[in-house]
This record gives C-alpha cells, sequence and structure tokens, in this order.
C-alpha cells in the first residue's frame, strides 16, 4: 500500500493505511491467505478505479485484478502467502523482494490504464507533476 499509494494517491488517505494493515503475512501472519503484496496492490487499484454503487460497472477493475493475479501466479506458483514465502523470501529482508515484484507489476497496469484513458478517481489521484 505504501510503496506505491503515496505515488498514485495523494496524499494517502491513513485509512488505506489501517485497512491494509491486517493483510501482511497472509492475513494477520497467518501465512495461509492471500499475499499481503498482492492484497494491497488490490486495494490500489480498488482505491483508483473501484466503484462506489452497485449500479456501477467494475469489469474492468476485475479484468486488472484479474491480470495481476496472473502476474502472481506465474512468478510464484501462488496467491498464497507461505507458498510465496517459500520462493522468495529473503532470511535478511524478509518479504521486500515480494513487495518489489509487486510494484513491478502494478506500476505498469496502473501507467497502462490511465494511458488508454482510464480515468482514476479524481479526488484520489496525485496531478502529474
Amino acid at each position: 500500500m505504501l510503496a506505491v499509494g503515496e505515488h498514485y494517491l495523494a496524499p494517502l488517505p491513513e485509512v488505506l493505511l489501517r485497512v491494509s494493515n491486517p493483510f501482511g503475512g497472509g492475513v494477520v501472519g497467518c501465512r495461509q491467505e492471500l499475499c499481503g503484496a498482492l492484497s494491497g496492490s488490490i486495494l490500489i487499484l480498488g482505491a483508483l478505479w473501484g466503484r462506489t454503487s452497485s449500479a456501477e460497472k467494475d469489469d474492468r477493475l476485475k479484468a486488472l485484478i484479474s491480470r495481476l493475479r496472473e502476474g502472481f501466479v506465474a512468478r510464484y506458483g501462488s496467491t498464497l502467502c507461505q507458498p510465496i514465502r517459500d520462493v522468495a523470501r529473503d532470511e535478511v529482508i524478509g518479504c521486500l523482494p515480494v513487495v518489489e515484484a509487486a510494484v513491478e507489476m502494478l506500476v505498469p497496469l496502473i501507467e497502462e490504464e490511465i494511458e488508454h484513458g482510464a480515468s482514476p478517481a479524481r479526488e484520489n489521484v496525485r496531478e502529474k507533476e
């Protein structure tokens, strides 16, 4: 959340940091659920393009999240915390390699969407400098 959120969301709403916190370690450290880096990435996509009403379509967001998920599966063979840790975790720096990989997957998706005219929620997006 922090790695990409501060770049695209300005300022990064504190509530997003709070809601993303429990996802670290595959949901409160159990390591048996969705990877925290993937969860945070999904939350950012939702903050940028999520719907605020059930009357709105969210097909584009679902397609983005599917592409992101497929990237994790292709890279790590899973979206779950423990299997990803088994592949990518470093004893000294922990899950930083996974966070870096998530950023490398997420930023191009966001940039591609913006380039193709998908306007994020204006109140949530930092103006390009």
